[in-house]
């Protein structure tokens, strides 16, 4: 089945954007390809290098240079709820590739920090930028040359998409991803964001604050809202880089382990030396890119993808913009009500059908392009199944439910929740910024109010804190974007903002920063672009300045006469204090090459 008229449209502009330089990738690709694996041809001292710390069968079977050779790139550690599980996977992979007559070995370590414990925090400056040092990596890991496929064990906001990236520059290898899955629910996510207002009004102490997050964030596991970490899943899958069926299954289940070895297996089957030759760079095209972007949209994922997807998407030669994005967020439904954008957990979501039902869902409407190739074979039909453990302890899968098991949840194209995935690119004198409306009442989608700057989100904070907000604004958060310091989630507005608007107040957001996975309520034009530190139109904004950000015409204006406005100088903004401490100073070279954020905020 193809995709319908205005998928295809879309897809097609951004393949002749893309043509010169996504010619010269997969010219690069077929090379790499061609000149194989140099197992077989290093000097012996290379290759002992390589396999000195191997068993004795592994050491023999890759002496040969005929036996596949599994490279694993790991994520791993132990403070990252949803990375714990993966110590287990690295032996697991191995046992499955000598079932099979192949060997694994970890290639490369990537470093995965949370943005959960650095919301706020110093710390937080660098995360966006750990996408790229992910990247960089896992090239080293894979530079060795000693691997016919890789797979990579990642999950949350920015290690995905690093590994992403990585693994299209090393685009002539097969590439399977492998979860580990949610934790179980915990909290409800209304009760803990409850339970955060209470505590920015002072109406409970830090001792309940703590009790709720400790009881929302609970054990191993991704955090069940539908952020950054969840919405990588979804794209993983719906891309076609996953096993069908396997990006919401528990940890540490018998079903999570056969899953794992299965896809190991997978990586191994899909390698040069077999009959299914499956790079990753034939994979990942114009048409699965599109996907991604569809299933962004109908599930009501992470706006952090908006700067994500797009810097996937070059590593494999393809040039998609924010309007490619937003053109297609108005010919998708949005089927999907998980927290931030309605009260259910990922949980429940995989519950009532989850991607199966939802993939099966979009091609039916003709808004997938079913004709993609995955790590599982030809089309994305496959992915349109619930995945089960059959009685020998491995997987079986069965068709999705014709029906949802929750349509407080997810719904059929025929009921959806809104008509459009939410994700709107709104332009005006203040540049160019991204909304998500899926969380947002429509009474709340177009605010007209005046401004108060700020350039710390701990400066607005405390202005809450001493009671000078009751009133109608817009927060101007600026200094926030990529070469200020590094475009950090300014996720600790949420609350305080989520507290003046069920006051009665008319409040909105405009940052050059980001605001998470976790947009709710609240309207927030984010990513700002040009930032107020390259002097875009962001740093002319005055306290007491009318603002008008409409979600529904897609503007951001200043309202003031054009002439008033190209006079007015800039202001500008002491960072030293940005730049130091926790590392930051080690960046300093990033945040002078880093893009902008409608180019994908990378330093390659």
């Amino acid at each position: 089945m193809t995709a319908r008229r205005e998928i295809e449209a879309v897809t097609a502009r951004i393949r002749e954007r893309s043509r010169d330089s996504r010619e010269a990738y997969l010219a690069r690709l077929d090379e790499a390809a061609e000149s194989g694996v140099h197992r077989a041809t290093l000097s012996c001292g290379n290759l002992a290098h390589g396999f000195a710390a191997c068993g004795p069968q592994d050491k023999a079977a890759l002496s040969g240079g005929t036996v596949p050779n599994l490279g694993i790139i790991t994520a791993y550690n132990d403070m990252l709820s949803a990375h714990q599980p993966y110590e287990t996977f690295p032996q697991l992979i191995k046992e499955a590739a000598r079932e099979i007559g192949g060997v694994a070995q970890v290639a490369s370590g990537v470093p995965a920090m949370c943005d959960g414990v650095t919301q706020g925090q110093p710390g937080m400056q660098l995360s966006l930028f750990s996408r790229d040092v992910i990247a960089l990596a896992t090239a080293v890991g894979l530079s060795h040359n000693m691997f016919d496929a890789a797979v990579y064990l990642g999950i949350c906001d920015k290690i995905v998409p690093g590994l992403t990236i990585a693994a299209l520059t090393f685009g002539h290898l097969p590439a399977v991803f492998i979860p580990a899955g949610p934790m179980t629910s915990g909290l409800p996510n209304d009760e803990k964001s409850r339970i955060r207002q209470l505590f920015a009004e002072g109406k409970v102490g830090r001792d309940a604050l703590l009790e709720a997050e400790s009881k929302s964030y609970h054990g191993p596991g991704t955090c069940t809202f539908y952020g950054t970490a969840n919405s990588n899943q979804m794209l993983m899958e719906i891309m076609g880089l996953h096993t069908p069926g396997s990006s919401f299954v528990n940890p540490n289940t018998p079903l999570r382990d056969a899953l794992t070895k299965e896809a190991a297996k997978r990586a191994l089957a899909i390698t040069a030396l077999g009959n299914e030759f499956t790079p990753v760079g034939r994979v990942i095209d114009e048409r699965s890119i599109v996907n991604g972007v569809v299933g962004l949209n109908a599930t009501g994922g992470s706006t952090n993808h908006t700067m994500h997807l797009i810097a996937m998407a070059a590593a494999a030669g393809i040039r998609l913009t924010w309007a490619d994005i937003a053109e297609i967020s108005e010919q998708v439904p949005l089927l999907a009500r998980v927290y931030p954008n309605g009260l259910a957990d990922v949980n429940h979501f995989h519950a009532a059908g989850g991607l199966g039902f939802l993939i099966r869902e979009l091609l039916d409407a003709g808004l997938l392009h079913e004709d993609v190739q995955t790590v599982w074979g030809p089309g994305l039909r496959h992915y349109a199944i619930e995945a089960r453990l059959d009685e020998d302890g491995g997987v079986s899968r069965e068709p999705a439910p014709a029906k949802s098991g929750d349509e407080k949840v997810l719904v059929p194209v025929s009921q959806a929740f809104q008509p459009t995935g939410g994700i709107r690119v709104l332009k005006g004198n203040l540049g160019q910024a991204i909304i998500k409306t899926s969380a947002v009442k429509p009474q709340h989608r177009i605010i007209e109010a005046p401004a108060l700057v700020f350039h710390t989100q701990h400066e607005l904070q405390d202005a809450f804190k001493a009671g000078e907000l009751d009133r109608d604004f817009i927060a101007v958060i600026r200094f926030q974007g990529p070469k200020a310091n590094g475009m950090p989630e300014l996720h600790k507005l949420t609350p305080v903002l989520g507290v003046l608007q069920d006051r009665g107040h008319k409040v909105a957001l405009v940052t050059d920063g980001r605001m998470s996975g976790a947009s709710g309520k609240v309207p927030a034009a984010i990513h700002v672009t040009p930032e107020a530190a390259e002097g875009g139109a962001l740093a002319k904004v005055k306290d007491g300045d009318m603002l008008r950000l409409d979600a529904e015409a897609g503007t951001l204006e200043m309202l003031t006469d054009a002439e008033t406005f190209a006079r007015r100088e800039p202001a500008s903004a002491d960072l030293s204090r940005e730049h130091f401490g926790m590392g930051r100073e080690l960046f300093a070279s990033f945040r002078q090459i880093v893009s902008r954020a409608d180019q994908g905020a990378a330093v390659f």
